[in-house]
């Protein structure tokens, strides 16, 4: 099967998933979007009331300011793979659970390796921890870590960035760092972090 295709019927099992009580308030599940080639797959942390709304990822005053950052580093939305954690909004646009992020977790692993990214970019929190455990984005943000194979990168997430104007410059500089990360990312891989990552977080996502 190919990418495409595997990508494909991922948004198709999304869309008429009830493995966790999210779908119940759910009006669209967003499964992601983009190539199935990209180099670059962004994951961010849930749909938003509008992202519910519309069926589309990052749309309203983030996806706006997602656009503008890839802009600035000559990249097209259209050439960027976009997801999130859990693929169907929670009330309230609170956390994901525990067993909402473990019942979405394969379909998140599925596109991973369907994919096959040079850089997963991991947006806020929640994001961050499901590939590094214990993580804090404050600490972290924008230094690639190769992690099982893959470039990590994690980032603040640009709803942060909305509320908070000192974090935009911050992103704005982490996501200035990207090209040369995509260039260097085999690099990355065959030089790990001196400290070693954390792999017993409960809810870690596995990347092969």
């Amino acid at each position: 099967m190919t990418a495409e295709a595997v990508l494909s019927e991922i948004a198709n099992q999304c869309a008429s998933c009830e493995l966790c009580d999210l779908h119940h308030s759910r009006k669209n599940a967003l499964a992601g979007e983009g190539p199935s080639e990209a180099d670059i797959l962004i994951v961010g942390e849930a749909p938003g009331f509008h992202e519910n709304e519309k069926g589309l990822p990052f749309v309203a005053a983030s996806g706006k300011l997602l656009d503008e950052l890839l802009q600035s580093i000559h990249i097209n939305r259209e050439d960027v793979y976009i997801t999130n954690i859990v693929k169907c909004r929670p009330p309230s646009n609170r956390d994901p659970k525990p067993e909402e992020l473990l019942a979405c977790r394969l379909y998140l692993e599925r596109q991973i390796e369907a994919i096959n990214p040079k850089v997963i970019v991991t947006f806020g929190p929640n994001s961050t921890e499901n590939f590094i455990p214990g993580a804090k984005v404050s600490q972290i943000h924008g230094k690639p870590i190769g992690l099982d194979n893959r470039v990590i990168v994690p980032m603040y997430h640009p709803s942060a960035a909305l509320h908070q104007s000192s974090l935009k410059s911050v992103l704005e500089a982490d996501f200035a760092t990207l090209p040369g990360i995509i260039t260097r990312a085999n690099e990355i891989l065959v030089n790990p972090p001196a400290e070693p990552v954390q792999k017993d977080y409960p809810h870690q996502l596995s990347l092969f």
